[in-house]
């Protein structure tokens, strides 16, 4: 159920506001890109239609389109008494903060950023640990011992992912030489794949032959490039090995879906941290890339999953170590 159709059949009244209970329908508010991004927006709508499916009940939802709009969406949802409303990206930080403030007895929940409030769930992932895991993958299905990566918006969480991606690719072989591009530093640097394409394809030409894309839409352009040259690439959020299979290596699996499906089920005012050992992060494996995946690189992926989750292996991170500065 969209904002749109719940203005025009006038469902919630506004006593229906101020009975408010824990029954409450949730709303979930997708960022830029669209729900259908197959990754960050869609990992998002997965979970929440896992929920759906799971409880017979329905939920609010609200596509961002400009930036201008979160604000208003976030307050539309909650002058209709949703809760949990969910707000996908760091992006609508800002907005949810004011919002949740004016309605301090709605449940508000942010994936991807922190928002200290006692009425907010914030949900964030130790990205690094996962993009450490495909970045050895990276080196050593490498034949040259050059890999590439493709950033969305230039911002400290996406340096989070290049900065585990750069450790995972040394870890596997110390002279691995790791290229790295942002697509741009406004929102639209995250559904641009002609650009992603062409960073890909500057990559390639500089002897990469694995590129990882850490870029929500842009990422298709990534991809679509590492097929028409004959390359590897990498996906991100969502599992994207079947996109391009043959050329897809693996996908940095960030369970967006398990995140917002237990905000649903149940939420937890504070800070909930998602890594490997949560299950929050991993790589994808399945019949697409199969065949890409040589027993070894498994065999040593597998064991620096087990020892990161253990301690043995601490990979630094860029928002918080004061690591892989740029």
């Amino acid at each position: 159920m969209t904002i749109q159709s719940v203005l025009r059949s006038g469902v919630l009244a506004a006593a229906a506001v101020a009975s408010f209970h824990v029954m409450a329908d949730p709303a979930i508010v997708f960022d830029m890109g669209g729900k259908f991004d197959k990754s960050f927006n869609e990992a998002a709508y997965n979970g929440i239609e896992k929920w759906k499916k799971e409880t017979n009940k329905k939920y609010f939802e609200f596509e961002i389109s400009n930036e201008s709009q979160r604000e208003q969406a976030l307050r539309r949802m909650a002058e209709r008494g949703a809760s949990p409303i969910i707000a996908m990206g760091f992006g609508q930080a800002s907005a949810l903060e004011k919002v949740a403030k004016e309605f301090p007895k709605l449940q508000f929940a942010i994936i991807d950023m922190v928002v200290n409030l006692p009425n907010v769930q914030s949900v964030v992932f130790k990205e690094h640990e996962g993009s450490f895991l495909v970045g050895t993958m990276a080196a050593m299905a490498s034949k040259s011992a050059k890999v590439g990566f493709v950033g969305g918006m230039d911002i400290p969480l996406i340096r989070r992912f290049q900065c585990g991606y750069e450790q995972g690719a040394k870890f596997a072989n110390p002279k691995a030489e790791v290229f790295a591009n942002m697509t741009g530093t406004t929102g639209a640097a995250w559904n641009d794949p002609a650009r992603g394409g062409e960073l890909a394809k500057a990559q390639f030409s500089k002897g990469a032959d694995v590129v990882f894309a850490a870029a929500g839409g842009t990422g298709m352009g990534v991809y679509q490039a590492a097929k028409d040259s004959g390359k590897l690439a990498i996906g991100v959020d969502s599992n994207q090995n079947h996109i391009h299979p043959g050329t897809m290596l693996t996908s940095m699996l960030k369970r967006v879906d398990v995140a917002v499906y237990n905000v649903a089920k149940g939420h937890k005012p504070g800070i909930t941290v998602l890594g490997l050992k949560e299950g929050g992060v991993d790589y994808a494996m399945d019949t697409h890339n199969a065949k890409l995946v040589t027993a070894e690189m498994k065999k040593k992926v597998e064991a620096a999953k087990a020892d990161i989750i253990s301690g043995k292996i601490k990979v630094a991170d860029y928002m918080a170590d004061n690591a892989c500065k740029y």
